[in-house]
């Protein structure tokens, strides 16, 4: 049974970190005026790239993390 419950907390971590850091990557591009890059009244087409746009920075962020937590805990192994 413990290497079921390591495989669903491994799951759950990176569920949590996507979510956290697709999240906070909504919240900087906010920041950004990209309205003035499109069309006036595409307000749906704006909204879909910050969306399209969190998620794609997000989950590369947080793949960064997730593989960096991943190798330092096999850098024991090393020695």
């Amino acid at each position: 049974m413990e290497m079921y419950e390591a495989i669903g907390q491994e799951a759950l971590i990176g569920i949590l970190s996507h979510i956290f850091f697709i999240a906070i990557t909504f919240y900087a591009l906010q920041a950004f005026m990209l309205e003035k890059l499109f069309k006036k009244n595409k307000v749906f087409q704006v909204q879909l790239i910050y969306i399209l746009l969190s998620i794609a920075i997000g989950s590369a962020v947080s793949n960064f993390f997730l593989q960096i937590s991943n190798w330092s805990g096999k850098l024991p192994y090393l020695f």
